[in-house]
Order: structure tokens, then C-alpha cells, then sequence
């Protein structure tokens, strides 16, 4: 009799413990599928033609970073004296490169809110089509940019004084915003847009000063995977 009571509230027991697990796996498959199919997404490697939003930080040629969507890096920099341009998330399509020379990247300024747009040349663009693939949602990766070596520009005192800028005040390291185009051949009276790019100062003599502007490494994080 003893025997079988005890059998009987074993059988109970695990009834309970049942119960009590499918409760927990329906709470779990509810959960799951009020999440719909971008968590799926986000745990597999980035592919070929998918769309893909990113962070980052671009640093120039001494290793400090020039732009950032990091808000908070750009303010710790803005109360040390420096300056961080505060950049704008992109979409970047894994692995496939832009057919235009530049492409525009909005920054914020206070006067102008997100309205000017900086210029992310093609190389850097493909450098973080191609770098991003296989990557993962909130995955971070330095990317190298192998041809931001040969992105240096001579510029006469003259030239700098048609910019506003006195040569004889600047000195190695120091960062100079400077209007780009896609046209090579762009005059001073054109229409056509032109974009923000910060170049540092390289080399400086009596007549000129060199100017790199050239980027030789960009940090990017994956903010969202889109689909194919």
C-alpha cells in the first residue's frame, strides 16, 4: 500500500514539473516568434548583395579619428580641445561597389544641422562593402583602407590664401577642411556639389604645405542586417 502511494505522488511530481516546462516553452515560443525572422537574420554572417546599416570611426593618417557616429567620442574630444566630426549611419550593400567617385555621407554641424555632406571616397566605400561580409549584427571590425597612401596633395601659400587659410600659421598635424568634387576639373564659379574632406598637414615648407587626405583605417559595426 505504502509502495503504491508513493508511486502515485511520484507520478503527481512529475506531472507538476511537465506542466510547469510546457508553461515555460510556450512563454519561450511566444517570445520567438514576436521577434518575426531579423533575429535569424542577424545571427548569420553578412552575404554578398544584402543590405546593411553600420556605425563607425574613420581615423586619419596619425591615427586619430576624423569622423564618427560615435556621439559620445566626438563630445569627449570637443572638451579636450579637438574635434571629431559627428557623422551619420550609412547603408552599405555588402560587396558591391558605387559607380560614382564620391559618395556623400551627411554630418552634423551646429549651424546646418545633418544639411552638408562629407565626402567618403570610392576606395574607403569598397573597402567596407567587401570587409563587411561575413560579419555579424553588432559584430565590430577594423577595416584597412590600402589605398589611402597616395591621397596627398601639395598646396601653395597662394592656393591656401584663395581658401582663407594663412600658410605661415599651420604646422604639422594640423586638420584643414577642404571642399571635394567628383570632377576633377572643377572651377571656382561652378554649381556643381561639392563635399567636405578633412586633410592633415604632412610636410610644410617655405612655399607649400602637403596634405594628406587619405584614410588608412575605418572601425565599423553592424547596426542592422537587411535581406538580399
Amino acid at each position: 500500500m505504502g509502495e503504491k502511494k508513493r508511486k502515485e505522488e511520484t507520478r503527481k511530481r512529475w506531472t507538476k514539473v511537465l506542466a510547469v516546462f510546457a508553461g515555460v516553452l510556450f512563454v519561450v515560443l511566444m517570445v520567438v516568434s514576436s521577434l518575426g525572422t531579423g533575429w535569424i537574420t542577424g545571427l548569420a554572417g553578412i552575404k554578398d548583395g544584402q543590405a546593411v546599416v553600420i556605425d563607425y570611426t574613420i581615423y586619419g593618417a596619425s591615427g586619430e579619428p576624423v569622423v564618427s557616429t560615435n556621439s559620445q567620442l566626438c563630445q569627449e574630444a570637443a572638451a579636450k580641445g579637438g574635434g571629431i566630426i559627428l557623422g551619420k549611419q550609412i547603408q552599405v550593400t555588402a560587396n558591391m561597389s558605387q559607380g560614382q567617385g564620391i559618395v556623400p555621407v551627411p554630418f552634423y554641424t551646429q549651424s546646418t544641422g545633418w544639411s552638408k555632406e562629407y565626402a567618403l571616397f570610392n576606395p574607403e566605400y569598397t573597402a567596407i562593402s567587401s570587409g563587411i561580409v561575413g560579419m555579424k549584427l553588432h559584430d565590430t571590425k577594423k577595416i584597412l583602407i590600402p589605398s589611402s597612401s597616395s591621397m596627398t596633395q601639395a598646396w601653395s601659400s597662394a592656393q591656401l590664401t584663395r581658401k582663407g587659410v594663412n600658410m605661415t600659421e599651420l604646422t604639422i598635424g594640423d586638420k584643414l577642411a577642404m571642399g571635394v568634387s567628383d570632377n576633377p576639373s572643377l572651377l571656382e564659379n561652378s554649381t556643381e556639389p561639392t563635399y567636405v574632406r578633412m586633410g592633415e598637414v604632412i610636410k610644410k615648407n617655405p612655399e607649400s604645405v602637403e596634405l594628406n587626405f587619405g584614410y588608412p583605417s575605418i572601425d565599423v559595426t553592424i547596426v542592422s542586417i537587411g535581406s538580399q
